[in-house]
């Protein structure tokens, strides 16, 4: 500090400058110091030990808790610089999303430019990834490419929006590739996935490690009263809601066919059963039983991430007919994979728990996984990682 204020004294000396501005400089030059040495504007802060530390600057404020997902509520302390601060342990590799709460107000964190949507719920996000042993982080692996397109469904009378995720040698030839389709819950749009499940970092890392197949991967859009994510439709203006119309009616699962086959059409894809996987989150767990089952000579891999199961509608529609027929005729198939995945304290584990025993019932093979936590993208992502490996082989 004493060499740099020493330089700029001379530097000013140097050129005849007058002692009032030569003053001020100095001060300015001096509180510059102060403010990068003694001021950290990383945030979070994360410690090669795998703590993190999170301040916010909230000098009168009464209280200041810090929410971690679903998993962390904690009280932060206030330090000597009027900044509240906590230090947590023990967090698994993974990727989290975070806020504060300051006297009762959600604040997000301003030193902190990374942030992701929930609906209408921004927060801001990091990536814990000690000794590059989280698949949701950023390595350097080679990278896939996605890409918006945007695609025409008949059924729906409408071009909309989906995100299609390509591996990495893609585009070095002429070789095909197996698809999966990625769904999405209530709430979410085309863009979830790769937002909040870290769908392409997955990919990327699991491919590279060679534990999981190249492949394509295409997230549509479930809403069908939307045509693209609300800010990329044609009313920029519409704002992002948890329902939405004929979301779960039937309507989306008969105009599946639609991206189906426009997939197919453009991109080097592998068109049949044995090279297609569909799966989903919650309302998509959901959507994606129903598909399979209308279509059980379409995908041979099949995963229900804490699916929606309970909103069972017997007459609505007649995709909803005869499941367990249905389900029956399906495994006469011999689907390669059936994969269930939900978590214990998830409000839809009784729901799970009723269709597991009518598959049981049926002697229907599938695969059981069950997690702690509940409806949450902590354990989707974990699904997610889950899945890709057993697909394909």
């Amino acid at each position: 500090m004493l060499k740099l204020l020493y330089i700029c004294r001379n530097f000013l000396t140097d050129y005849k400058m007058n002692r009032t501005f030569s003053l001020a400089v100095a001060l300015m030059v001096f509180a510059f110091a102060v403010n990068a040495q003694g001021h950290d504007k990383r945030s979070p802060i994360i410690a090669d030990d795998g703590t993190v530390t999170f301040k916010v600057a909230a000098a009168r404020a009464d209280s200041v808790r810090l929410i971690v997902d679903t998993r962390v509520d904690t009280l932060m302390s206030r330090n000597d610089g009027g900044k509240w601060c906590v230090t947590l342990r023990d967090l698994k590799p993974d990727f989290y999303m975070y806020h504060f709460i300051v006297d009762g107000m959600k604040v997000l964190d301003n030193d902190n430019a990374h942030v992701v949507r929930d609906v209408k719920n921004v927060m801001n996000s990091f990536a814990l990834d000690p000794k590059e042993d989280c698949p949701m982080a950023v390595h350097d692996v080679p990278h896939g490419k996605v890409e918006a397109v945007w695609y025409d469904s008949p059924s729906l009378g409408a071009t909309r929006r989906m995100m299609v995720y390509l591996p990495p040698d893609y585009v070095k030839g002429g070789k095909r590739y197996p698809v999966l389709y990625l769904l999405h819950g209530s709430g979410g749009d085309e863009t979830v996935w790769l937002e909040q499940g870290r769908a392409a970092q997955v990919l990327d890392n699991l491919i590279a490690d060679g534990v999981a197949e190249p492949m394509i991967v295409v997230m549509p859009n479930g809403n069908v009263d939307e045509k693209a994510v609300p800010g990329m439709g044609p009313d920029c203006n519409v704002q992002p809601t948890f329902s939405h119309k004929n979301w779960m009616d039937g309507t989306f699962e008969q105009s599946f066919n639609d991206i189906v086959k426009w997939t197919d059409k453009h991109y080097r894809t592998l068109a049949d059963k044995h090279h297609r996987s569909i799966a989903g989150l919650s309302m998509g767990g959901y959507h994606s039983l129903y598909i399979s089952a209308n279509q059980p000579d379409d995908f041979d891999y099949v995963g229900l991430f804490s699916a929606a199961i309970n909103r069972m509608d017997e007459g609505k529609s007649k995709i909803y007919d005869d499941l367990e027929a249905k389900l029956v005729k399906q495994f006469e198939r011999h689907p390669k994979l059936y994969w269930i995945g939900i978590g214990k304290d998830d409000f839809l584990y009784e729901h799970n728990a009723k269709f597991r025993a009518l598959m049981d019932k049926n002697n229907l093979p599938y695969t059981y996984h069950e997690s702690g936590a509940g409806h949450e993208w902590a354990n989707w992502r974990d699904y997610l990682v889950i899945f890709l490996p057993m697909l394909f082989k």
